[in-house]
């Protein structure tokens, strides 16, 4: 029995590489279990003490995070008190950590009956077979409606019980701005304005990845990433990275460098400390970045909208129930019944930072930067749960960042980003074996770390092993494996996914030859 529920563990985790690699995918079914329902609660005549059971009827095993586990666990009396049943809630560490232990332990019968989840997790879980839809139907109305879109699959069966989210809200200095601008125009004006008094380099610099930290920009123009289809389902056929308002919204951000009024680079270091030393009057950021804002001493405040009214990307954290459980029905009862009320989801906001998924509670926020990244984030874009997203960062990413910095129109640009996605999605790439880098730029692509461009894939040989020669000008550089045009199987020095980036010095011009081997997923070079 153990060796077959290894071999569908394997299953399980090999149907979600493919997925994430745009690869079809048959869903992993998941054993049909007989839920247990809650039991029913018992009244107690006032005139006579409860008896406490020997024993609970059963035990609802939960698997919590290092910020939500000692609230969750509060509600254990209660949920004793009423129905008789034990909850087991464990501390998993890290939330970006649970994935992995639930693609492992749910299939083989050791996981949780309910976990902590994200909702852009659904692409993999819900192909996958590892997670159960739940029904929050009689409770709807306590939630903001972008909550439970964000859980809600292209099925259009809901997946998870959100509790908190998390989007960019729109920073300001008060000393240097009265009123937040309501356009772009007017933020690239104001900013002119003070860049010509000397009291600013930019109006406004984009912090990391400007796929998803200028989307209030892009959208704001009408451009999107996925469309949606007439059921209100995401569209993976529908790549919205050329689209017109895509493209006119990067031309909006290429000309605002060209100007001087938008860095050109993305750096997250240097635009947290250009607007935290008064060197730019605009910042777009989310929560996570409250502590180090507020240290800096920097006056601010956070707009509860965006200019032009522009959306950003939301991110929903919540509960998930696992399908191979067999106290579903229970776990759902727990869900509705104690953590669906007004005390729970206040303790749960406060502990995570972020605002509620729960109208009452986001309404009565008394952390007033909160409150306006939550207004700010209520006709968010819940980050698309397909798995298809991951075909998008690097593409996206690259075709901005080329546009902005001049290399590319951005017309060209985005249209080549686009390509690059569609072929991800249908699996144009599938084989590619590519040694993406910091060198790549050297030797034709548009952008560095590209895994997807075709000047750096490897040609098999008939011994079997891949090779690559190219010719790079002295320098230090570094690189790592990467399968089928994308992120999504890599291998690093030590031949592992988790390894480090394989280092290349050059100490004049180099012919350079990498040589991969599939048997080990090991480099080697040689230059002359």
């Amino acid at each position: 029995m153990k060796k077959l529920m290894s071999v569908f563990a394997l299953v399980v985790v090999m149907s979600m590489v493919l997925a994430a690699c745009g690869a079809p995918a048959t869903p992993t079914a998941a054993p049909v279990a007989q839920p247990t329902e809650a039991p029913a609660a018992t009244a107690v005549p006032a005139t006579e003490a409860p008896t406490v059971p020997a024993a609970p009827a059963a035990t609802l095993k939960v698997w919590g995070d290092d910020t939500r586990t000692s609230i969750l666990k509060d509600l254990a009396a209660p949920l004793l008190a009423k129905y008789n049943v034990a909850l087991d809630v464990q501390d998993m560490g890290k939330l970006q950590d649970i994935r992995s232990q639930v693609i492992l332990a749910v299939p083989a019968g050791q996981g949780p009956d309910i976990y902590v989840c994200v909702h852009d997790w659904l692409g993999g879980l819900v192909t996958s077979g590892l997670v159960a839809p739940i029904d929050v139907s009689a409770i709807k109305d306590k939630f903001v409606p972008s909550t439970l879109d964000a859980y809600t699959y292209t099925d259009g069966k809901l997946y998870g019980f959100p509790i908190a989210t998390e989007n960019l809200g729109f920073f300001y200095n008060t000393d240097l701005v009265k009123d937040p601008p309501k356009t772009w125009e007017d933020v690239l004006k104001i900013g002119k304005e003070l860049k010509d008094a000397g009291k600013v380099d930019y109006a406004i610099a984009i912090n990391g990845d400007p796929l998803y930290n200028a989307l209030p920009i892009e959208t704001a123009f009408g451009g999107y990433v996925f469309g949606k289809t007439d059921k209100g389902a995401w569209n993976p056929q529908d790549v919205g990275l050329d689209s017109a308002g895509e493209i006119k919204a990067v031309q909006f951000m290429a000309e605002a460098a060209k100007q001087g009024l938008m860095a050109n680079s993305f750096d997250l270091e240097s635009s947290y400390s250009m607007f935290e030393t008064g060197k730019i009057p605009f910042l777009m950021t989310g929560p996570w970045a409250l502590d180090r804002i507020r240290a800096s001493k920097v006056p601010y405040a956070v707009a509860p909208f965006f200019p032009d009214n522009g959306a950003p990307f939301s991110g929903v954290q919540g509960l998930c129930v696992n399908p191979f459980s067999k106290n579903q029905l229970l776990a759902q009862t727990f869900l509705t019944e104690f953590v669906a009320t007004d005390d729970t989801m206040q303790k749960l906001a406060d502990a995570q930072v972020r605002p509620s998924s729960f109208k009452s509670v986001l309404d009565k926020m008394s952390d007033p930067d909160l409150k306006a990244m939550g207004q700010a984030g209520v006709n968010a874009v819940p980050m698309p749960n397909i798995p298809e997203m991951g075909s998008v960062w690097t593409a996206g990413n690259n075709g901005i960042s080329l546009a902005v910095t001049g290399k590319e129109t951005p017309d060209q640009a985005m249209k080549d980003a686009a390509t690059q996605v569609r072929n991800l999605i249908s699996g144009a790439y599938n084989g590619m074996v590519n040694l993406p880098g910091s060198y790549q730029d050297k030797v034709g692509c548009g952008a560095q770390w590209d895994p997807a461009c075709q000047k750096t894939a490897m040609e098999k040989g008939s011994d079997g092993k891949y090779t690559l020669t190219v010719k790079l000008p002295k320098g230090d550089y570094e690189f790592k494996v990467a399968m089928d045009g994308s992120w999504t199987t890599s291998y690093g020095s030590d031949g592992t996914g988790s390894g480090g980036n394989y280092p290349l010095k050059l100490a004049a011009d180099s012919t350079v030859t990498f040589t991969y081997d599939p048997a080990t997923h090991m480099v080697t070079f040689t230059t002359k």
